[in-house]
């Protein structure tokens, strides 16, 4: 599914603090221990997201913005998922900084963090925080 089409399929609901949990993709649109973008309306505008699913891993589904600091490029996605110190972290495909995927910190520069989202499962389909 294109990041055109799933934003055509969003869904939104209303959350207690004016974010909208919206409906990104389907589990099928997921490649395991990979990254797929998605396009992610904000309270501060549109946002490409890097969605990263691990199955079996405890928390399967993470959340990242899709830009690279280092490089200005929306890439993020397209990086290599890995374990690095004992965390899940993906490797940017330009310069090869770590970003943890949890909380998005850079494991090469402690001054340098992506965004991320909650995002969670609802039966088959994606849904994250915006």
């Amino acid at each position: 599914m294109t990041a055109t089409a799933m934003k055509k399929e969003m869904d939104t609901v209303d959350s207690e603090n004016s974010k909208v949990w919206q409906k990104i993709c389907t589990q099928a649109d997921l490649v395991a221990f990979s990254g797929v973008a998605a396009w992610l309306e904000t309270a501060d505008g549109p946002a490409q997201v890097a969605v990263f699913y691990l199955p079996d891993q405890g928390n399967e589904l993470f959340a990242l913005d899709h830009h690279d600091p280092f490089s200005n490029a929306n890439v993020i996605a397209r990086g290599i998922v890995g374990d690095l110190k004992g965390s899940a972290v993906v490797a940017s495909p330009i310069y090869k900084q770590h970003f943890r995927l949890e909380d998005g910190q850079c494991l090469e520069d402690e001054d340098v963090k992506l965004r991320t989202w909650k995002i969670e499962f609802k039966g088959d389909e994606v849904w994250i925080e915006g």
